[in-house]
């Protein structure tokens, strides 16, 4: 459990651990916060976007669409490794999910399959879309893998957190396949080596 880290650090440890972040827009104010509590949180979460093409991709999780708006989370990681940072706050990324998954993730041990819908994720995981068609053939270039490996543990080291505090979507609700196209449990491992 921790508190949200504010807009200046997230730009620092992610510039700190090498990443080419963009900042997009308002995003340092840019939020939800409006519909509830941001916080505490306790983890990462990672999602696909089921778009291709960056700016198309950045616009719109950063805008959302009429049946949900934006930001859709708080950094959009494109295939070529940049993470554009659009939000920070409250986004609209995780909906509901399961509460067992939530403590598996807090004791930083191996989730549950998710059953329920009973918990709000949107209050406690920092989201990452990464730009990915979602199909199982879109390709994950390297570049784009290893930005979610150095954003996820640059967050979890400033918490203090482990590797199981990175989930995918799919993890979080049984509603959801993202992200499809490699395994959390892989990206996990690459999470855990670089915090070692």
């Amino acid at each position: 459990m921790a508190t949200p880290i504010t807009a200046n650090t997230m730009l620092t440890i992610l510039r700190a651990s090498g990443l080419h972040v963009v900042e997009s827009g308002n995003w340092r104010t840019h939020h939800r916060n409006h519909k509830g509590a941001w916080g505490p949180v306790h983890g990462v979460m990672i999602h696909h976007t089921v778009t291709s093409g960056a700016q198309r991709t950045v616009q719109l999780c950063r805008d959302g669409h009429p049946g949900l708006p934006g930001p859709l989370c708080h950094g959009v990681i494109t295939k070529d490794g940049r993470v554009h940072l659009v939000g920070h706050g409250r986004a609209n990324h995780a909906g509901l999910g399961d509460s067992d998954v939530l403590r598996a993730v807090i004791a930083e041990r191996r989730t549950p399959p998710p059953a329920r819908r009973d918990t709000d994720g949107n209050s406690r995981f920092y989201g990452f879309e990464c730009e990915n068609l979602g199909d199982g053939r879109d390709p994950w270039p390297a570049a784009q893998l290893e930005a979610i490996e150095r954003a996820s543990a640059a967050i979890c080291r400033r918490h203090g957190w482990n590797e199981r505090s990175v989930i995918g979507h799919l993890e979080w609700t049984n509603q959801k396949i993202d992200p499809r196209g490699f395994t959390m449990d892989a990206m996990r491992e690459r999470i855990g080596k670089r915090l070692r």
